[in-house]
């Protein structure tokens, strides 16, 4: 039989990824979009940490014949993107994501002022609101539950849930919520602004008293039991939070800590980045869902700092006028982004201003609110 050249270079593309382009056009259209997502991670710095890892997922997802995304059949070998995936499916890697979480926060500022909850619950409204709006476009309630987690503002949290009670729609969900906690800096002023007055966003507010060692020991190891016991469906996540915090904050275990900040929590966010990434395949993303699901997370994200702004006013009111209703601005839980947006706000008010630590309380109880939050929607709407 004679060799031919050009006959074999067929013959390869005829079988190569190139070639399934044809059949199924929409697998080159992800590709551009993960290309596209890679560009804001890296070119605009849109959350980069994550972003990167979870286009990249969706570019090899959508690379045909790879089977990266083939599950064991008949004894034979899983493909990576699926063994990964497995860490999201058992809520693994959003739970050890919140380990590093706790062991990065101070809860010090909460424990100073507890009424600092009332903020970081009064901002899980946009959480709701996204909720009954998702009802309303035609959305099953699990789905629904799903995407108005979105408004906590915390990605780990709605990676969780949305891999519980959406899995289909998990990329879209997960892309949502870490653009918008990326664009908290553009989204959240304009709302500030418009819901407060000059003389409000010029309120200085007196410094917070010391907290104690013990104070700060016993705190996660009280919230870990009160919590969990009230809704047992938190214990990933406010297990792991609670755990992370004691690791930092009890002063023998530092080795223990540094790990989870950085090491342990770097490793994770790679498998997880690349696991919620490789969901995004053409059947289940390119749907006009997919759209709905970027707006009510803008408007889950915009109802949220709403509620915590309005019940800052209503503290501004109920003290006198010595609480800055600013600071209910960061009860959504990005964690320390949306406390330095109401620094920034308070000092363009009033350059005196310091509100960054009273800022952090309603901040880190956000971070507890959007856990309890998902609790709920996982014992309301789970199998």
């Amino acid at each position: 039989m004679q060799f031919s050249f050009f006959g074999a270079l067929g013959s390869i593309l005829a079988s190569s990824g190139f070639a399934s382009f044809a059949e199924d056009p929409r697998s080159l259209i992800m590709i551009i979009i993960a290309c596209v997502l890679l560009y804001m991670g890296i070119g605009k710095k849109f959350e980069p940490l994550l972003l990167v890892p979870i286009a990249f997922g969706m570019l090899l997802a959508n690379l045909p014949l790879t089977g990266l995304l083939n599950a064991p059949v008949d004894g034979s070998s899983p493909g990576m993107l699926w063994v990964f995936y497995q860490g999201v499916q058992h809520a693994i890697y959003p739970s050890i994501i919140f380990l590093g979480i706790g062991a990065m926060t101070d809860f010090g500022p909460l424990i100073a002022r507890p009424s600092s909850l009332l903020l970081g619950a009064a901002a899980q409204l946009g959480i709701f609101s996204a909720f009954l709006l998702a009802l309303v476009l035609g959305f099953p309630g699990k789905v629904a539950a799903a995407i108005a987690i979105i408004g906590g503002a915390d990605g780990p949290t709605s990676i969780l849930v949305a891999s519980r009670l959406a899995a289909d729609y998990l990329p879209a969900i997960a892309i949502a919520a870490y653009s918008y906690m990326a664009l908290i800096p553009l989204i959240q002023p304009p709302i500030m602004r418009l819901l407060t007055t000059k003389k409000e966003r010029e309120v200085k507010m007196e410094q917070l008293r010391q907290v104690s060692k013990t104070e700060k020991i016993v705190f996660p190891i009280a919230v870990a039991i009160i919590v969990i016991l009230l809704i047992p469906d938190t214990a990933p996540l406010i297990g792991m939070l609670m755990l992370g915090n004691l690791l930092r904050e009890c002063g023998v275990t530092d080795r223990l800590s540094d790990t989870a900040q950085n090491a342990l929590c770097n490793i994770v966010t790679i498998f997880l980045g690349l696991s919620v990434g490789c969901k995004a395949i053409a059947s289940t993303f390119l749907t006009w869902e997919t759209i709905k699901i970027i707006i009510l997370g803008l408007i889950a994200f915009t109802f949220s700092t709403v509620g915590g702004l309005l019940f800052g006013k209503i503290m501004y009111k109920l003290t006198g006028g010595k609480v800055n209703p600013l600071i209910g601005s960061a009860g959504v839980s990005a964690v320390p982004m949306a406390a330095r947006v109401s620094q920034v706000e308070g000092q363009k008010a009033n350059p005196a201003n310091f509100l960054l630590m009273h800022a952090m309380g309603p901040n880190v109880a956000g971070v507890i609110g959007s856990a309890v939050a998902a609790g709920f929607v996982l014992k309301v709407f789970g199998a």
